[in-house]
């Protein structure tokens, strides 16, 4: 079990926020747990705008800047978005596992929206790029 699930999930936003959470702990399942805890709290659309200035404001406190993708960041929100409207889980530990694939298999998921690499591009790292191969729900 990762170490974030330690924190409630408000406990765990709120260090997040303030950038006290430790950097060690913020995993791509930790990542998907904040969109997982936006998206139950402030709807999907409210989750992309605050995601973004949540992980912008932690980058930054952290020194890595440079790893923000803007577009990474809201596909990711929209792929949580899409399962969660699938699921019955009603808590984010139950969710990752009726879903493992966001976790395991999560390049290859926003690979097939995408005809290019948004893993990689300079381009999607600044802007959001729409989808090219499948858009989202």
């Amino acid at each position: 079990m990762e170490k974030h699930f330690e924190l409630t999930d408000e406990v765990f936003e709120n260090q997040f926020t303030q950038c006290t959470l430790n950097p060690e702990i913020f995993s791509h399942e930790a990542h998907l747990r904040l969109a997982w805890i936006n998206i139950s709290n402030h709807g999907v659309d409210q989750a992309e705008k605050k995601i973004q200035t949540q992980l912008q404001n932690f980058v930054e406190f952290v020194g890595a800047k440079d790893k923000y993708n803007k577009t990474l960041t809201i596909v990711a929100t929209k792929a949580v978005n899409h399962f969660m409207n699938q699921s019955k889980s009603d808590n984010f530990k139950d969710f990752i596992v009726e879903f493992p694939q966001l976790k395991t298999n999560f390049k290859q998921l926003i690979s097939s929206h995408y005809s290019f690499d948004i893993f990689n591009s300079e381009k999607a790292k600044t802007e959001f790029l729409e989808p090219d191969v499948l858009t989202f729900d």
